[in-house]
């Protein structure tokens, strides 16, 4: 659908929330709609970001699109990147704009920006009408923007970076309370598809932890924006997650839901990604190659991921007392391994203390598991390589993540039983995983004919529907071209043009 008109351009404007866990979907999602053009008119994504931020929106371009796009390709490159500035925060150094570079106890501080009205929002509504986009797609931390748009007359769609089981678990503990409060020490989602899930408090968001410490009048407003705004996409899939995605409609959350995940995923007709450029990562890759099949367990635990000094020495000690190979990513500046430990693991232990090629790492034939945190992206990187995970989740809605993978879904397991100590999203309170659980989950999910091969076989049939669904035809590439038709038809109208239908 084109309208007859002098519009050949499509300008849709991007604006993520500062973590990387949402600026690097929200580029792949610019990448993947700019990719989708429809006839007559092109999409022109423009990612909008903090100055401090700029890297990790040009570090995804560059993996797609080729290095030398900046230069060479100057201007052929349909998505580009504006910036805005970040507010000061209290407490903040300056440049720090991003959850990954703060302390967790000084995460709230980032947050703090994000939320507030008077801090964030006159900075991007002056972005938005400087560069008068004719759509808008905004995180689900800025509800302003819904308004923003409303007042330009542009279509605004919120992007959910994490999946439907957790968003719409939360969803159900904030605005039904009082259902889920009967328990003090565990949290039951009230009016939830599937088996019941129950969750310790202190496993909870922290902005669900305790009924009094909640201002629900901000959480309504939060999910009024998204109900407000033209429609909602998420970064899953129907096949991974179908009772929680049908509830955004059945239930009336929001207008129109597009399900477009994984959308780091390019179909096979795209460019495939760069498996990481320069010798660590190259490195890596090559060590794998010397693997058997299926040996080698990768553990990484995202962008931002509080672990102590403490609980990295004992993860060290487990590694080594499992007799597996690894590939361990540590993001620590602070903790040195035991003395003697890389000299005793070197035959079949890697380290990796810079940025790791994740995707790739878990494509290859020789992962055969995956210590994961449950961040949502790492989950859609998992699963579409078809390799099943341990869990060890650590902060904000990764518990209930964890739930999904383990109880739904059933790919992976628990690496901390049941009942081993307290968990909890406030790195404080959480327990150390002693070496010797870390070494028993590890043999065991590893022993041929164990619950790790049963996993496996789940998880590869669920890679088999996300590649599917990302293909020419599947659900998730007619979601994105509904989204397309649907936001160039809502342009077409807003600006009084007659439209034209193209089979």
């Amino acid at each position: 659908m084109a309208c007859t008109s002098n519009r050949k351009k499509l300008r849709v404007l991007f604006i993520p929330f500062f973590a990387t866990s949402h600026i690097e979907p929200f580029t792949h999602f610019a990448i993947r709609l700019a990719a989708a053009a429809i006839p007559d008119v092109a999409v022109e994504a423009t990612v909008a970001v903090t100055p401090a931020n700029v890297s990790i929106v040009q570090s995804v371009l560059d993996r797609h699109y080729g290095a030398y796009n900046a230069v060479a390709n100057e201007g052929a490159v349909p998505v580009r990147i504006a910036t805005y500035p970040f507010p000061a925060v209290e407490g903040l150094p300056r440049g720090v704009e991003n959850l990954g570079q703060v302390a967790p106890a000084d995460s709230w501080r980032i947050d703090v920006a994000a939320f507030s009205d008077a801090l964030m929002r006159p900075a991007q509504e002056a972005l938005v009408r400087a560069q008068s986009p004719d759509a808008l797609v905004t995180d689900v931390h800025f509800a302003w923007n819904v308004g923003i748009a409303g007042d330009l007359g542009v279509p605004c769609v919120t992007f959910k970076v994490t999946g439907a089981f957790s968003s719409i678990a939360m969803r159900h503990l904030a605005l039904l309370a009082d259902v889920a409060n009967a328990d003090p020490d565990v949290a039951v989602v009230p009016r939830f598809p599937g088996p019941p899930v129950r969750i310790p408090r202190t496993e909870l968001p922290e902005f669900l932890r305790k009924k009094q410490e909640v201002d629900y009048s901000k959480t309504n407003t939060f999910y009024a924006a998204q109900a407000a705004c033209f429609g909602v996409a998420a970064n899953t899939l129907p096949d991974l997650e179908r009772p929680y995605c049908d509830v955004h409609i059945s239930e009336g959350h929001v207008k129109r839901a597009y399900f477009i995940g994984p959308v780091s995923l390019q179909p096979p007709s795209s460019s495939p990604a760069d498996t990481g450029s320069g010798e660590p990562s190259q490195r890596c890759i090559d060590w794998l190659d010397l693997k058997p099949d299926r040996s080698v367990v990768y553990l990484c635990f995202g962008s931002f991921a509080p672990v102590s000094d403490a609980q990295l020495q004992e993860l060290a000690l487990g590694l080594e007392a499992s007799g597996e190979s690894f590939v361990w990513v540590v993001r620590s500046k602070t903790w040195t391994a035991p003395v003697g430990w890389e000299e005793r693991v070197a035959d079949r232990g890697m380290l990796v203390t810079a940025w790791a090629p994740q995707t790739a790492i878990l494509g290859h034939r020789a992962v055969g598991a995956f210590v994961t945190h449950c961040g949502w992206n790492s989950v859609l990187e998992t699963v579409a390589a078809g390799v099943p995970v341990l869990t060890w989740p650590m902060v904000f809605e990764q518990f209930i993540t964890e739930r999904l993978l383990t109880d739904v879904l059933g790919i992976g397991e628990r690496l901390w039983p049941h009942g081993a100590g307290v968990r909890s999203t406030r790195h404080t309170e959480h327990e150390l995983v002693p070496a010797g659980d870390v070494a028993r989950a590890l043999t065991a999910f590893m022993l041929p004919g164990g619950s790790g091969d049963a996993a496996r076989n789940r998880v590869m049939e669920l890679a088999a529907r996300v590649h599917a669904a990302t293909a020419e035809g599947g659900s998730s590439h007619r979601d994105l071209r509904r989204l397309l038709d649907d936001l160039v038809e809502a342009t077409c109208a807003a600006a009084g043009v007659t439209k034209s239908v193209q089979d």
